[in-house]
């Protein structure tokens, strides 16, 4: 028993669907699919068509309409595609429908996040964090994975209480819930030791949307080699390291990115390694300020961070990737040809993004602009509260050159 997964032999072509609700923008609901299609190659597939209706509401039983379906379905025959995958968490009755009428595999954003989750753990921890996720993600949904599941047993020897093939696999993996569970009780318990045992000093965290640079800054800063690639959640394991500013010394932590629409299931499993986060006494947020809804992002963040009781600690917005950073500078009035723009650091530094997220600083992780300024900035944070928390040993940490 387990999750629809992505072919890992070959890449699958795939159709991503989404819906306009009355609330979004044609623009952004396309930059949602944008995002769903990155999503899509980080998982070995190769996103070939999007399909959008504008609805008031997800259709409760196909998500979109039967024509809308009916498109996508003949686009499926005529095109060897072998998955669609829909920007939503689909219900089990949609799941269900949407697959006797395409007739091909068929991924949700819940299913498509936990598939790359599974593939990019690589600590028995992550490993059971994610697996926990699946299991309670596919508990309901049992049913629609598997039409035998609904006969009933029978025979000799095997009439007993009358159990259901489906509820007896329902009872297994409740069975195998409670157990990993535990598991990660047992393990809480050794990394709150863990970090009990560590020595005083100030905790930083690097906190961000998925794919902005956090890795890159963890090993700029403490000289070490955390995996980083510009794939989404290239990090999974909590990472911790200490750093030395000066001769100040701290601990930076550098944990798994967040995004739009993160399943639940994910965010309940991973609370026990957002610890890091939770117990930090700075916060870095990360920002790809290149991005086109970087706004956007900073706001699932900061949601996120409140739904993990991680709001109330000190923040620091980074504004990463200036490098890359441009915008067009006509209203939306404006006929002509669109002009392209680029800000020198001075003007960030002067701009209405510095003045409504103070504190903040802008740099390029990647070029390394900046990083003297960021590295003197942080040091002078990481001193404040080193000095409210351990005032007696305050004195010995002085900025050198």
């Amino acid at each position: 028993m387990k999750l629809t997964t992505l072919n890992d032999s070959n890449n699958e072509k795939a159709v991503l669907v989404g819906i306009i609700r009355n609330d979004q923008t044609d623009s952004e609901v396309y930059t949602y699919l944008e995002e769903l299609a990155f999503l899509t190659e980080t998982a070995g597939a190769i996103p070939i068509k999007k399909f959008v209706q504008k609805v008031d509401h997800a259709n409760a039983r196909t998500f979109v309409g039967s024509g809308k379906l009916n498109e996508i379905r003949d686009y499926v025959a005529d095109n060897d595609v072998s998955l669609v995958i829909f920007d939503d968490e689909l219900s089990p009755t949609q799941l269900r429908n949407i697959e006797q009428e395409l007739k091909c595999k068929i991924l949700d954003r819940t299913n498509l996040i936990l598939d790359i989750f599974a593939k990019r753990a690589q600590t028995a921890y992550a490993k059971t964090q994610v697996e926990l996720a699946q299991y309670e993600y596919l508990l309901p949904r049992l049913a629609g994975l598997w039409t035998h599941l609904e006969r009933q047993r029978g025979g000799i020897g095997m009439r007993g209480p009358g159990e259901t093939e489906i509820e007896t696999d329902r009872r297994v993996i409740r069975d195998k819930i409670s157990k990993l569970k535990e598991d990660l009780k047992k393990i809480d318990k050794q990394m709150a030791t863990q970090r009990k045992n560590r020595v005083q000093l100030v905790r930083v965290a690097l906190v961000g949307y998925t794919n902005v640079g956090k890795s890159t800054i963890m090993n700029m800063l403490s000289k070490s080699n955390v995996f980083a690639e510009n794939k989404l959640f290239a990090t999974l394991d909590t990472t911790v390291r200490k750093v030395v500013i000066g001769n100040l010394p701290f601990l930076l932590s550098d944990t798994v990115g967040f995004i739009r629409k993160l399943p639940h299931h994910l965010v309940e499993s991973f609370k026990s390694t957002l610890d890091e986060v939770r117990e930090a006494d700075i916060l870095l947020h990360v920002v790809d300020i290149s991005h086109a809804n970087f706004e956007d992002q900073i706001n699932v963040v900061s949601s996120t961070l409140k739904e993990i009781e991680a709001s109330d600690i000190k923040s620091i917005l980074v504004f990463n990737k200036i490098d890359a950073y441009s915008f067009t500078d006509n209203d939306d009035f404006y006929e002509g040809p669109k002009t392209t723009k680029y800000m020198t650091l001075d003007e960030l530094k002067n701009s209405w993004l510095a003045k409504v997220n103070n504190p903040c600083i802008f740099i390029s992780a990647k070029d390394r602009t900046n990083i003297e300024e960021f590295k003197s900035f942080l040091y002078e944070k990481v001193k404040e509260i080193h000095s409210k928390k351990y005032p007696y040993n305050s004195f010995l940490y002085e900025m050198t050159e």
